[in-house]
């Protein structure tokens, strides 16, 4: 079992490759890096990461959880939380909670300031998740286990339970 202690300094910030699964070819306002620290101090049924974006951008898409709750805590620079049809100013010390639901609790951190924001994220961790995306109209269905499951559809492409059978 590893220590369960990690310092942030020992934090080493990656940004997205071929085997995450999402293309790491980025669109404009994303900057996607971060740092694994859940399992590296032995968490189990919480995921930690570091997370850094630069001025101007955005880590993650507009989503919402179905199953997961997420929390982040501002450890510096200056944002905006879209919450559902909400803005709230960002700063560091402040704690976000985001609850599972619809598009109600979508979400999403921008970086409003002049300087990188760094924020620790917090979530609980299902075995099988559904996100949706508002502002693309996708969703995303995800399992755990081998082989891992991932699923990026919109709801147009539904079809019927019998199909093909």
């Amino acid at each position: 079992m590893p220590p369960p202690i990690l310092n942030l300094d020992n934090v080493q910030l990656r940004g997205l490759d071929a085997s995450s699964g999402v293309s790491p070819e980025l669109p404009p306002g994303y900057d996607v890096r971060w740092g694994e620290i859940a399992s590296r101090i032995g968490a189990r049924k919480l995921g930690y990461n570091l997370t850094v974006v630069a001025p101007g951008k955005r880590n993650c898409p507009f989503h919402s959880h179905r199953s997961e709750e997420e929390m982040f805590f501002v450890l510096q620079g200056r944002g905006e939380l879209r919450l559902g049809d909400a803005r709230y100013p960002l700063r560091k010390g402040d704690i976000v909670a985001c609850p599972p639901g619809g598009p109600e609790t979508a979400h999403q951190i921008i970086n409003t300031g002049d300087t990188e924001l760094h924020y620790l994220a917090v979530s609980t961790m299902a075995d099988v998740e559904v996100c949706e995306y508002p502002d693309s109209g996708k969703f995303g269905a995800f399992a755990a286990g081998e082989p891992r499951y991932r699923h990026i559809g919109r709801t147009t492409d539904a079809r019927d339970y019998w199909e093909g059978e």
